[in-house]
């Protein structure tokens, strides 16, 4: 895997390489949270917002637990409670602090979690310059996957920010956004065409993913057609000015349970104010875009807006097969604009980067000789096989290094927080 990673480097260079890799992955996380005030690190505003805090304590415990104690001989935490407090899921490593409770922890401050940071990361460094040449090829990996991990988080501290600032009545913006590029018109309905039959999908090599992106295998397609561009928020106010919101037909029986329960009326983060739609960003509030795409949308909600044009969601299959001979381009992260930019092409395919993670017809299930990762790092994914849908593509908060074709996200069918958004499939 690390070879695969660092492509025709020695050791010594894989070392370097993988040190520098630290480094910026680390620096990216602190950069994301430098427009934060103290205040704002500390709150959590829903059930599935983390406190910016915990997220730079997290990804920094996952370093010390999974590297530094089986790695660096005499090894002591930095602090014999932090494995307790920054400890997410991992059922084998012990217990850990409620999740509903993260956002009542003053302490420690956030002086401390940066000197817990620096604390680990100089000794992460250290550590990649002395580790015997007989374990690099493991430890290796196991960096790789924390940094993944850590980028993982950088999306989520992105997201959690957005809903931490949209409870706040003052609407402040998180950065000054970068200008979008002026949009072309979009021609409806833009499909492109697809050939059925056998497909391999799935992650083969040696390079990196995620342990529920494999193993490769065939799938049986028919000739499908995916939409050209995401739906906009121009095609979706359609929807809910055609009453789709109180009409039950367009909808599974759990998403209008759960609409009617939470009141949904729009996608999460629309306002209406003065009779026009706005809607908060983290560049603040500002009035909804018809071209731009439509995100904070459930899988609920998208597969009601679907049935109601008469078409569907792709499955994951459908949309890895149409998606993985395209470059990994579009609206990342790294193009500043941090909220979904307006489609540039009319029939050509788009958009299956980045803009909003695609929510898919398909149930997060494991791939036909799936096995989870030995060990606690097992707990990482396998153990979330169960009641979630897949999504597909990255979005505007999502780094450019951490996508790839087979990528699979997966979320709750009522989750909304997330960018996420629609593709229709024929």
């Amino acid at each position: 895997m690390l070879q695969a990673v660092t492509p025709d480097r020695g050791e010594a260079q894989s070392r370097a390489w993988l040190a520098q890799r630290y480094r910026e992955v680390r620096a990216d996380t602190e950069r994301l949270c430098a427009p934060l005030a103290t205040e704002d690190y500390v709150v959590q505003s829903s059930a599935d917002v983390s406190p910016p805090k915990w997220h730079l304590a997290h990804v920094t415990w996952f370093f010390e637990h999974f590297l530094l104690l089986p790695y660096r001989p005499g090894y002591r935490p930095f602090h014999p409670r932090y494995g307790y407090l920054f400890n997410s899921y991992y059922e084998t490593v012990g217990a850990f602090f409620p999740r509903l409770q993260r956002g009542l922890l003053s302490r420690p401050t956030v002086e401390q979690v940066y000197a817990y940071r620096a604390s680990v990361d100089r000794c992460m460094i250290e550590l990649c310059e002395a580790l015997p040449a007989a374990q690099w090829e493991e430890f290796g990996a196991r960096l790789i996957l924390g940094l993944h991990h850590e980028q993982q988080h950088q999306e989520l501290l992105l997201t959690d920010v957005k809903h931490i600032f949209s409870i706040n009545p003052l609407r402040p913006a998180y950065v000054e956004a970068a200008a979008a590029p002026a949009a072309k018109a979009v021609r409806a309905p833009g499909w492109t065409h697809h050939p059925g039959g056998i497909h391999v999908i799935g992650h083969a090599g040696a390079d990196f993913a995620f342990d529920n992106e494999a193993p490769a295998h065939r799938v049986l397609v028919e000739d499908f057609a995916l939409a050209s561009h995401l739906v906009t928020n121009g095609e979706y106010l359609e929807f809910i000015d055609a009453g789709g919101y109180a009409q039950a037909a367009h909808w599974l029986s759990d998403g209008w349970k759960t609409a009617r329960e939470r009141d949904w009326q729009a996608p999460q983060y629309w306002e209406k104010i003065d009779g026009a739609w706005w809607l908060m960003t983290l560049s603040g509030l500002r009035p909804l875009d018809p071209a731009e795409p439509v995100c904070h949308v459930s899988y609920y909600e998208a597969d009601a807006y679907a049935r109601w044009k008469g078409a569907r969601l792709p499955t994951e299959a459908e949309w890895e097969i149409a998606a993985r001979e395209l470059p990994i381009d579009g609206n990342l992260r790294e193009s500043g604009h941090l909220h979904p930019v307006a489609a540039h092409g009319t029939d050509t395919p788009s958009q299956f980067y980045g803009d909003v993670w695609e929510w898919t017809a398909s149930s997060y299930a494991p791939y036909p000789g799936f096995r989870a990762t030995a060990g606690a790092l097992g707990e990482y994914n396998g153990k979330f096989m169960c009641n979630q849908m897949v999504l597909r593509g990255g979005s505007c908060v999502t780094p450019r290094s951490h996508i790839r074709p087979t990528y699979r996200n997966f979320f709750y069918a009522p989750d909304r927080w997330q960018f996420t958004g629609i593709r229709l499939a024929s």
